[in-house]
């Protein structure tokens, strides 16, 4: 097997700089080894270079991904809790409806049992009221017959000073 040099360069800017000073050295030089190996190292430096402008973009736009995702997310929470508030908001209403309406209903039916006691009342003021004109119409005959037995008696006493009968 057969060790093959292994070899550190530079990278960044000053690998490229390194890369390129080398590349000229070697090719002033005629030396083809180092012009090779000052290439190498400047196309490393720009393959680092573009892998870390590579990876910065796609750390951006999987920032932006993110952000769209989180926007999203919000969005969505927000209308799920405006949903939600909506849906409390008519709850409420129905609920407010249905009281008021059974409010409604109870006034309704205490009018309506104060009517019949009103009813009742007036019934019973009314067969009070005829009970009481017949207690009085009873009284006024009981009185004119008393009267008219009594002028009854008059006459028959005044008839019999007129022409007296004779008892038998």
């Amino acid at each position: 097997m057969v060790d093959q040099p292994t070899e550190e360069t530079a990278s960044g800017t000053v690998g490229r700089f390194v890369g390129k000073v080398k590349s000229r050295a070697g090719s002033m030089l005629g030396n083809d080894e180092l012009q090779r190996e000052g290439n190498l190292q400047v196309a490393q430096a720009d393959a680092e270079r573009d892998a870390h402008d590579a990876q910065r973009v796609a750390q951006q736009e999987q920032a932006q991904v993110e952000t769209e995702s989180r926007r999203q997310e919000t969005h969505a929470e927000r209308d799920r809790l405006r949903a939600q508030v909506e849906a409390e908001d008519r709850a409420e209403n129905v609920d407010r409806a249905e009281a008021a309406q059974e409010a409604a209903i109870e006034a309704d039916a205490e009018k309506a049992e104060a009517i019949v006691e009103v009813s009742e009342e007036l019934e019973e003021s009314a067969i009070d009221a005829q009970e009481a004109d017949a207690v009085r119409r009873r009284a006024a005959e009981a009185v004119q017959t008393a009267r008219l037995e009594t002028e009854a008696r008059r006459a028959e006493a005044h008839a019999d000073e007129i022409d007296p009968e004779e008892e038998g």
